[in-house]
């Protein structure tokens, strides 16, 4: 196992990796919409959030050396199922066909007052 780590996404803010990187397959850790220069939440609605949280992922993922193309498997924590639509849209944008399998689901609350957090397992090239 071996760990990822890039100041082109926010730091760890507890005790694990930003990713860890096992055989083929990369693992990120759940991403908030945490700017990574700053270590902020950043401002605005779910939009501005979940691009946030995937550009986070998406730059992890490539100093892991693979990228969000190569996504198996994506996990979608919202603050709030109504939510569900506009993080559709969004993810639109980060993702083509074939789709990677994914989950969403709400929950009680994200770390730091978040809307979102994602996390992603991708195949490293």
């Amino acid at each position: 196992m071996d760990p990822v780590s890039t100041d082109q996404a926010p730091a760890a803010i507890g005790p694990y990796s930003q990713a860890v990187r096992h055989g083929d397959t990369v693992y990120v850790s759940g991403q908030i919409p945490l700017d990574p220069a700053t270590g902020a939440l950043v401002e605005g609605g779910i939009r501005e959030q979940t691009r946030r949280a995937f550009g986070n992922a998406r730059a992890i993922l490539e100093a892991a050396g693979t990228s969000l193309d190569k996504a198996l498997q994506v996990t979608v924590l919202l603050d709030a199922i109504e939510d569900f639509a506009a993080v559709n849209e969004e993810y639109a944008t980060f993702f083509t066909e074939p789709y990677p399998s994914r989950m969403a689901y709400a929950v009680a609350a994200l770390p730091k007052g978040a809307l979102i957090e994602v996390t992603v397992v991708a195949a490293a090239d």
